[in-house]
């Protein structure tokens, strides 16, 4: 990679590796950059296969997308089964930290897909969960994972203490990080700390992986050392999100003031 900063002129394409780089001028731009190369994606999906199936994701960096893509009228969701990343462990459906929570509220019941297949928390056999949601996710290829990368580099709850980029395992119980718990409390989601579960459910590195095509979401000034890690970093789950590198499926969004050294191809 080159040491000169792109001139950004509208969205900027770059390639990192194998990975393709979407770069806007702001948090609105890449909103309607991925809401509309998603829905595109998804409507091609549609005109060649009976039902789509994709894993949304939650945080404060996928609400503007969820907004818009629940709005699109062109979609048929009635045709679209949907899935998500992450759930904590011991929390229930209607506990507003708790993910099934948010996806039920922006997307299901505004969209109505055919299905949406939630990790339950509150399980009473959390190993029994994951293994019944990892059969429901490997029935079919998942055709589009939507993603966000944490403030340590996780992808879904995978953290750099337990990501492992061959985990034999579709979805596993991790032990969160002090960090990513405060993120959530950052975000609102929770009081405090203490509030907020230890442990969760995520889907593996292989899972997203194996994914058709990704969209990772990360705008912003406050994610600018992240996507640095994530673009010039060492591919090691240290920094889970490095394995995007290796993903030629895989799109990273990203906005203006999230500078970095990168050769800008043709796009």
């Amino acid at each position: 990679m080159s040491d000169r900063t792109l001139p950004f002129i509208d969205t900027q394409i770059i390639k990192v590796e194998d990975l393709s780089v979407r770069i806007a001028h702001s948090t609105n731009e890449l909103t309607h950059d991925v809401a509309t190369l998603a829905q595109d994606y998804l409507q091609s999906l549609l005109e060649q296969q009976a039902t789509v199936r994709i894993i949304l994701a939650t945080g404060n960096s996928q609400l503007k997308f969820l907004a818009a893509i629940a709005s699109d009228s062109k979609l048929d969701w009635s045709r679209i089964i949907c899935f998500h990343l992450d759930e904590y462990l011991g929390i229930t459906a209607d506990h507003p930290g708790s993910f099934r929570y948010y996806l039920c509220t922006k997307v299901e019941q505004r969209v109505q897909p055919l299905t949406f297949n939630y990790i339950e928390g509150d399980a009473l056999q959390p190993l029994a969960e994951c293994s019944r949601y990892g059969n429901l996710l490997q029935q079919q290829a998942i055709d589009l994972c939507m993603l966000g990368i944490g403030d340590n580099g996780h992808l879904a709850f995978n953290e750099p203490s337990v990501a492992n980029f061959n985990d034999p395992q579709a979805i596993k119980l991790v032990r969160l990080e002090t960090k990513t718990r405060q993120q959530q409390v950052n975000s609102g989601y929770f009081p405090d700390l203490l509030a907020v579960p230890s442990y969760a459910y995520t889907l593996t590195i292989p899972t997203i992986c194996a994914a058709k095509k990704i969209f990772c979401l990360a705008g912003g000034s406050h994610k600018a050392g992240v996507v640095k890690q994530t673009l010039t970093g060492a591919i090691a789950p240290s920094f889970p999100a490095t394995i995007l590198r290796t993903l030629p499926q895989a799109t990273l969004f990203c906005t203006v003031n999230c500078t970095f050294p990168c050769r800008l191809e043709d796009k």
